[in-house]
C-alpha cells in the first residue's frame, strides 16, 4: 500500500485523487496539510519517499529515521545533509538516495529500498542506523566547533 498526503501541483492532485479512488486497496491518498497524520503515517511505514526538486532543510526524513522508517529521497540540501546513502558492504548508512530530479532516477532509488527490505537483517540494520542517528544541536555545535579548530589551524598554518 502507498500513502500520499500533502499537496503540490494541482495536476498531481487531480491524477492522485483520481488513482486514490480507482485504486483504494493500493493507494491512500490525502491531499491536505495534516501534522499529526504526517506523524502516524511516518512511525507505520516501512518506507518515507521524499523525491524532492530541492528541499533547504527538511524535518520529515529526520522522523522518519526516528520512528525507524527509512527515507528513500533525492540528495539534496537538507536531504543530502542527513540521508546517507546504505553500504551494503559496510552496513553504514540511514537510507537509499539518488541525484537526478528524474522518473528513472527514483525508481531505481525506490527499487533498491525494495530489494533492501527483502534482506531482513540488511532492512533491519539500516533501520537501527537511521533510529540511532544523531541530529541534536548538541551534535550539530560538536561539528560547528571541529570546523572551527579545522579552520583556525588551516590560518594559522
Amino acid at each position: 500500500m502507498m500513502v500520499i498526503l500533502g499537496t503540490g501541483d494541482r495536476r498531481y492532485h487531480d491524477l492522485l485523487a483520481e488513482m486514490g479512488k480507482k485504486y483504494p486497496t493500493k493507494l491512500g491518498v490525502k491531499l491536505a496539510y495534516d501534522n499529526r497524520m504526517a506523524h502516524l503515517i511516518e512511525a507505520g511505514a516501512d518506507m518515507f519517499l521524499m523525491p524532492s526538486l530541492y528541499e533547504p532543510c527538511g524535518l520529515n526524513q529526520m522522523m522518519s529515521m526516528r520512528y525507524g522508517t527509512v527515507p528513500v529521497v533525492r540528495a539534496t540540501g537538507g536531504l543530502k545533509d542527513t540521508v546517507v546513502q546504505y553500504s551494503e558492504k559496510k552496513e553504514t548508512g540511514t537510507g537509499v538516495s539518488f541525484g537526478p530530479y528524474t522518473p528513472e532516477a527514483l525508481f531505481l532509488a525506490v527499487k533498491k529500498a525494495v530489494g533492501l527490505f527483502g534482506k531482513p537483517d540488511r532492512w533491519k540494520k539500516i533501520v537501527q542506523n537511521g533510529m540511532s542517528a544523531d541530529f541534536s544541536w548538541l551534535a550539530s555545535a560538536k561539528k560547528y566547533e571541529n570546523l572551527y579548530h579545522h579552520a583556525l589551524k588551516k590560518r594559522i598554518d
